[in-house]
């Protein structure tokens, strides 16, 4: 299997465009490993493009494509169809080589697959209480992991470093955390049902959000402990998506409320990367300045666990009903937002005095017919 970093170059293929494009509708929304580009699955094909600065790079008509994983800028895709065409069922990982044109790589199981994810040496496909991985190169089976009725396919993988797993444990609101050496922790992360699972690039802390949508817990991977617990916000939400930037040092968050959070998470990294406190002057001064607002209650946390979370540091809002978030290049205060009603926004917040983001982009997806 052959692969190159080839999106940043590909030219459209003209004789492979949909001409039904005005009808297209977004099915699925996701970014690559570093988040420096995002892919759309239309009922028309595919489409990639870049998160910063937002140019459309790639797109290939599919009928019956649900989701795509990305490898990467690669030229490999995992595909999972949606059922509606024979030629990609709802139970199979379909691997396409795209400078082959052709799939060179195909996996099939009993029930329908609910997610993929990718990794330059592992495959992880996660079923509804199952996740197997597999080595990339030759398909050959690794490992399986049982998990608790899992079936928004949750599930993050580090994307350097040592190969980690987090996903949902056998019991419920508990999360599982796996090692490359198969070493394992379970820990409880919430009262209730996970509802996202993420992981920082290094795979050195996860995050996790529960269908009550309310509280961000963060959990040094190495030992299963809560190290960090942010609020979103009082009343019960749907959480969309929620992801770290690159470095490790923010997070953001997407719910069905209309508001993207963002956190600073930098106590949480300087725990996880041994900081010292008093390493300089500077250090502190710009510790102190991205710290999360807290209640002015929070004397009372040993009484009321409310007033121990800490509140966003940045916003952005906007109106559209579903939505996900990233970050794109790495080390800069942005972030990006692509709808499901085909819109991409990039937005700045002031990394010092956080508050209200400036939106400095907005585009049409699917405009370029």
């Amino acid at each position: 299997m052959c692969i190159r970093d080839s999106y940043n170059s590909l030219l459209i293929n003209s004789n492979m465009v949909d001409k039904k494009l005005k009808s297209e509708r977004i099915f699925s929304i996701s970014f690559n490993q570093d988040q420096g580009c995002f892919v759309c699955v239309t009922d028309a094909g595919i489409r990639i493009y870049n998160s910063i600065p937002y140019k459309g790079t790639f797109k290939r008509s599919f009928s019956g494509i649900s989701s795509v994983s990305m490898l990467y800028r690669t030229n490999i895709l995992a595909l999972l169809g949606s059922g509606t065409n024979s030629k990609y069922p709802t139970n199979k990982v379909l691997l396409w080589d795209d400078r082959q044109e052709k799939c060179v790589g195909e996996m099939s199981f009993r029930v329908d697959v609910r997610a993929v994810k990718l990794r330059r040496e592992r495959i992880v496909v996660v079923l509804a209480q199952r996740i197997y991985v597999y080595n990339f190169g030759d398909l050959k089976f690794v490992r399986m992991i049982e998990t608790f009725e899992n079936p928004l396919g949750l599930c993050a993988v580090s994307s350097i470093n040592d190969f980690r797993i987090a996903c949902p444990s056998k019991s419920k609101g508990f999360l599982h955390i796996i090692d490359a050496d198969g070493k394992s922790r379970d820990t409880r992360a919430h009262e209730s049902a996970l509802s996202t699972i993420s992981m920082t690039f290094d795979g050195k802390m996860c995050a996790t959000t529960s269908d009550k949508g309310t509280l961000i817990r963060i959990f040094e991977s190495g030992n299963g402990k809560m190290i960090q617990e942010l609020r979103r916000g009082t009343d019960k939400a749907e959480i969309q998506s929620v992801c770290f930037d690159p470095t490790g040092s923010w997070l953001a968050c997407s719910s069905d409320k209309g508001t993207i959070h963002v956190f600073s998470v930098r106590e949480a990294f300087n725990i996880i990367n041994n900081v010292p406190l008093s390493e300089s002057t500077i250090t502190r001064t710009v510790n102190s300045a991205i710290k999360n607002p807290t209640s002015l209650f929070k004397f009372m946390k040993g009484l009321v666990p409310y007033f121990s979370s800490e509140w966003s540091f940045a916003q952005f809002r906007i109106l559209h009903a579903s939505v996900v978030v990233g970050f794109g290049e790495a080390g800069k205060p942005h972030i990006v937002v692509v709808t499901y009603d085909g819109k991409y926004y990039r937005a700045e917040f002031d990394p010092k005095a956080g508050g209200e983001c400036n939106k400095v982009e907005e585009k049409k997806l699917l405009a370029d017919k």
